[in-house]
């Protein structure tokens, strides 16, 4: 396992995933509730921008390993799951939105895994669609979790638009990658 440092960014995602969910069941009285999801705000944040961060810094310090194209996909889905997990047993995203962004990842994640025993990882890259599910979902996420007005703005009015949005880019991208995979899993079909 290398220790570098983008790595180390990922491990840091993966550490923060505990503390953005702990921070709603602290005692009451240790913080007020706008401290809660200022707090859990912040640290999905952090956790957010170290997704980005991690592969920039791989490809620009040519620090890529196998090791961490596994890891940080795990992260990132555990980092969301975990989220959605919450925000639904607050009351602020619907189960069937979690339950359908949740199942996705699951899906794509195990034909990735499948595509890639078979040699045909290409076919289910992650394409532009995939991009724009995933920064709508986190920009969600992150709207859902802070639930407080800001610059005049109701977060969790456009958080609750965002996250209906990457529901729908959800399925589009999912459709998209098994649309894809379909060759390859006529071709290998045992």
């Amino acid at each position: 396992m290398p220790l570098n440092l983008p790595n180390l960014l990922t491990w840091l995602r993966i550490i923060l995933i505990p503390l953005v969910v702990a921070v709603f069941y602290l005692p009451d009285g240790w913080l007020t509730a706008r401290e809660v999801n200022l707090a859990a705000a912040g640290m999905f944040g952090i956790a957010a921008l170290t997704d980005w961060l991690d592969g920039y810094l791989a490809r620009i310090l040519n620090q890529t390993s196998a090791f961490g194209a596994f890891l940080d996909p795990v992260a990132d889905k555990l980092m969301v799951a975990a989220a959605l997990i919450v925000l639904v047993k607050l009351g602020r995203v619907d189960a069937l939105i979690a339950l359908i962004i949740i199942g996705r990842e699951i899906t794509i994640s195990a034909l990735r895994e499948w595509m890639a025993s078979i040699g045909a990882r290409g076919s289910v890259a992650v394409s532009m669609i995939g991009k724009l599910k995933t920064v709508a979902q986190m920009a969600a996420i992150l709207l859902l979790l802070f639930h407080e007005p800001l610059l005049g703005l109701d977060t969790r009015q456009i958080g609750t638009w965002l996250i209906w949005l990457a529901a729908v880019l959800t399925l589009w991208s999912m459709a998209y990658y098994l649309r894809r995979a379909v060759p390859e899993v006529i071709r290998h079909g045992r």
